[in-house]
């Protein structure tokens, strides 16, 4: 018995869908100009394949099966993604690239990225777009151990290896700000490390697998609950059940509400420098992709707005 792979090809699709629309083999050969028993030759083919009976011959028509007009469906869905894969080869091979994979830290605004998102793909590129959820060094390392072409919101302290091109994102500044029903909130003064310290801290993991991990504003000794995105954080700390940093445009409506409040502290106030960094082959330029958005992240309000700053 032959494989089924071997026999399912487009032109074997066609006969079958020929078959089933003309309503009899005889009619089918006619309109693709071939003799009765060659068409039928093929088709028994196929079926014996498939091991399975695809036309109902006791009638005078040709009358499809379930198993064929199964097939069938199938069928037009491959061909349609054949027609697509050859659109996307065609286009790719003008040097478009074939996948472009963008780590967003967890800082960076959903919503402006998936504005970003929307507007790359209404171009209707041939490139495939894919997001990785990163935070922290994990962000950088999702560029430099290749998972990624374009890493939005890289901090400094990951340490930036030399020859890998970047520019600013933005500066970000962060609030500590814990629930109103929160120990820490009751003080009323700015808080010592010795206070910190006896409290909860909520911190972000940072998704990074073979770089050494950050642990940013934690105190050596301190009770941490680890979460895995700043989405999560926030929910953490307007429930109490820890203190911590928020980046401020993300901590802000809830300040205003009352739903957070900002507690001073004795140490400095704390911002990062974010990046924007991205892979480029040795003495070549980027993909029209990669280039899409780095002439967008050029416009000084697009890196504001992805870092909650609208």
């Amino acid at each position: 018995m032959q494989n089924a792979r071997d026999v399912l090809s487009p032109e074997a699709l066609g006969l079958i869908e020929r078959v089933a629309r003309s309503g009899s083999f005889a009619a089918a050969a006619r309109e693709l100009g071939l003799a009765p028993s060659a068409l039928t030759y093929r088709v028994r083919r196929i079926e014996d394949a498939l091991d399975v009976l695809l036309f109902d011959r006791s009638r005078r028509q040709a009358v499809p099966t379930a198993a064929a007009r199964e097939l069938l469906r199938e069928g037009a869905r491959i061909l349609e993604d054949l027609d697509a894969i050859a659109q996307r080869v065609r286009r790719v091979a003008t040097g478009w690239e074939a996948q472009l994979t963008i780590a967003a830290d967890s800082v960076i605004d959903r919503a402006t990225l998936l504005d970003l998102c929307e507007a790359f793909l209404a171009g209707q590129p041939p490139t495939r777009l894919r997001l990785l959820h990163t935070t922290l060094s994990g962000t950088l390392e999702a560029l430099t151990s290749g998972r990624a072409d374009l890493a939005l919101g890289v901090t400094l302290e990951a340490g930036l290896p030399e020859g890998l091109p970047h520019r600013p994102l933005g500066t970000l500044a962060f609030v500590f700000a814990v629930a109103p029903h929160h120990p820490l909130a009751q003080l009323g003064r700015p808080l010592t490390d010795a206070d910190l310290r006896a409290h909860r801290a909520v911190a972000v993991a940072d998704s990074a697998l073979h770089r050494r991990a950050l642990h940013l504003g934690l105190l050596p000794g301190q009770d941490v609950f680890t979460v895995p995105d700043m989405a999560i954080k926030l929910q953490a700390q307007l429930r109490g059940l820890g203190a911590g940093y928020l980046p401020e445009p993300l901590a802000r409506p809830h300040l205003q509400s009352g739903a957070l409040v900002a507690c001073a502290l004795e140490r400095p106030a704390r911002a990062a420098l974010l990046q924007v960094v991205w892979r480029a082959p040795e003495r070549q330029r980027p993909g029209p992709a990669l280039q899409w958005w780095l002439d967008r992240l050029e416009n000084a309000a697009t890196c504001q707005a992805l870092l909650g700053q609208r």
